[in-house]
C-alpha cells in the first residue's frame, strides 16, 4: 500500500511538473516569438537600422585606432594593433550592459502606450514575471549584438582565445545578474515619469565613458577611476582580460 501511495505521488508530482513545463513553453513561445521575433521582423527598417548600430561603432573605433588617431592611442600606453581588440570587448560588453538597462523600462513604455499593462498584472504570472517574459526577446537581441561586435572584431583580426569561453559566459551572468536590479529601477522610474529615464541615461552614457570601454580607466583622474568602480562593467571589463 505504502509503495502505491509512494508511486501515486511521483506520478501527481510528474504531472504537475509536466503541466508547468508546458505552460512555460507557451509562454515563451508567445513572448520571444510572437510578441518578440514576428513583431521585429515585420519592420525591415527596424532591422537595417539595428544592424548599422552594431556594425557601425566597431569600424569607427577600428579606424580611429588604426589610422586616424594612432599618436592618441600611443599616448594611452598601448600599440594601435591592441587598441582594436581593446575596444571591440568595450564595446561588446558595453552595448549589453546599456540595452540591458533599457529593455525593461522600454517594454513598460510600450505596454503603457497599448494599454494592456494593467492586464498583464492581473495575470498569474505577477509583475516580476511580467517584466522578465516580456523582456525576454530583448534579452535575445542584446547577446545577439554582443555576437555580431564579436563576430566583425574577428573579421578585423582579433582573436579570442576557446579556453576562455567559460570565462566570458560567466562574466556575461554575472553581469547579467548585477544590472538586472537597476533595470527594475529604470522599469519604475518610467511607470512614473512616462518619459524621460536618468537610470537608463547614465548607464547608456556615462558607463561608456567611465568604465573603460573605448579608453583605459587608468588615464583618468584619481577621483574618476574610483567612480568608475561603482559601475558593474569595470570590473566586468578587468575580469575579462582586455584590460
Amino acid at each position: 500500500m505504502e509503495g502505491r501511495g509512494m508511486g501515486g505521488q511521483v506520478k501527481a508530482l510528474r504531472e504537475a511538473l509536466g503541466r508547468r513545463l508546458s505552460i512555460v513553453g507557451v509562454r515563451l513561445y508567445a513572448y520571444i516569438y510572437l510578441r518578440g521575433f514576428k513583431v521585429w521582423a515585420s519592420y525591415r527598417t527596424q532591422i537595417v537600422l539595428n544592424v548599422l548600430s552594431w556594425v557601425l561603432p566597431v569600424f569607427t573605433y577600428y579606424f580611429t585606432g588604426t589610422a586616424l588617431g594612432a599618436r592618441i592611442v600611443k599616448g594611452m600606453g598601448m600599440a594601435p594593433q591592441d587598441y582594436t581588440p581593446f575596444v571591440v570587448i568595450g564595446l561588446a560588453f558595453q552595448g549589453y550592459v546599456s540595452s540591458v538597462v533599457t529593455t525593461i523600462s522600454q517594454r513598460l513604455r510600450n505596454e503603457q502606450l497599448m494599454g494592456t499593462i494593467e492586464y498583464y498584472l492581473m495575470t498569474q504570472s505577477g509583475v516580476f514575471g511580467m517584466l522578465i517574459y516580456s523582456s525576454l526577446w530583448g534579452f535575445i537581441m542584446n547577446a545577439i549584438s554582443m555576437a555580431v561586435t564579436l563576430a566583425i572584431g574577428y573579421a578585423l583580426g582579433v582573436r579570442y582565445l576557446v579556453s576562455g569561453l567559460l570565462a566570458a559566459i560567466i562574466i556575461t551572468a554575472e553581469l547579467l545578474v548585477a544590472t538586472l536590479g537597476l533595470a527594475m529601477m529604470a522599469g519604475g522610474v518610467v511607470m512614473i515619469t512616462k518619459q524621460g529615464n536618468p537610470i537608463a541615461f547614465f548607464f547608456t552614457t556615462v558607463t561608456a565613458l567611465i568604465s573603460g570601454t573605448v579608453f583605459p580607466v587608468t588615464v583618468m583622474p584619481l577621483w574618476a577611476q574610483a567612480l568608475s568602480y561603482s559601475v558593474p562593467l569595470t570590473p566586468a571589463l578587468r575580469r575579462s582580460g582586455s584590460r
